[in-house]
């Protein structure tokens, strides 16, 4: 028997609505997964951040941790740890040992870099409180002081954490390499020693770690 327009029609009808309600609940299915994927990368975002701050990371500082009390057998000697206070720009300080490696000092560290001018060991010994490694040379040659620019060019470390300066408060034609509470003291350039303290001290030791 034929099937009336009327009959016809409302078939149609549940049929449209039947896809609607399929196609509806697919897109609800749809937004809930990506509701539910948005969410879960904003948890791990905030978890990160979080992670991050509890750390000490940043943007310049590392999440490498360490003290003093890190010091490796053989790698320098240690110093006595002095107090690390800030003082005003152009004030002298006393220090424990030539090269120092602690003790207060002014608010401003350098940047890393061959500084052959020199400079003053209340500067760089805020470098050393945020983990860096301070070269301190009194090279009487200019090939010694070429020298020791090669080894350091070889040491990918030293660009990211050292600080060279010309320093007389040593003897001549010695090396001075410091760290937060460590120092060893050498004479001539000898790459291998440098590339092992750089090695076992940057970023390691100081109680702020940052990269100059």
């Amino acid at each position: 028997m034929p099937i009336s327009r009327r009959r016809r029609g409302r078939t149609a009808t549940r049929a449209a609505r039947s896809g609607n309600l399929i196609t509806t609940n697919r897109r609800k299915k749809t937004n809930k997964l990506y509701l539910a994927v948005s969410l879960l990368i904003a948890v791990l975002v905030i978890a990160s951040f979080a992670f991050a701050s509890f750390t000490g990371g940043g943007s310049s500082s590392t999440t490498r941790s360490g003290s003093a009390q890190q010091y490796v057998e053989g790698v320098g000697t240690q110093v006595p740890l002095l107090s690390r206070n800030h003082v005003a720009e152009g004030e002298s300080v006393v220090y424990n040992s030539a090269p120092p490696t602690s003790g207060d000092h002014w608010p401003t560290p350098a940047t890393c870099g061959f500084y052959d001018g020199g400079l003053p060991d209340e500067r760089v010994v805020h470098n050393m409180e945020h983990g860096n490694i301070v070269v301190s040379y009194n090279l009487p040659l200019e090939s010694d002081i070429g020298a020791l620019r090669d080894a350091l060019d070889n040491i990918g470390l030293s660009r990211i954490w050292g600080v060279t300066r010309a320093y007389d408060g040593i003897p001549t034609g010695q090396i001075g390499l410091s760290a937060w509470g460590v120092l060893d003291t050498f004479l001539g350039v000898d790459e291998t020693r440098i590339a092992r303290f750089f090695e076992a001290y940057s970023g390691s030791l100081g109680p702020e770690r940052f990269t100059c």
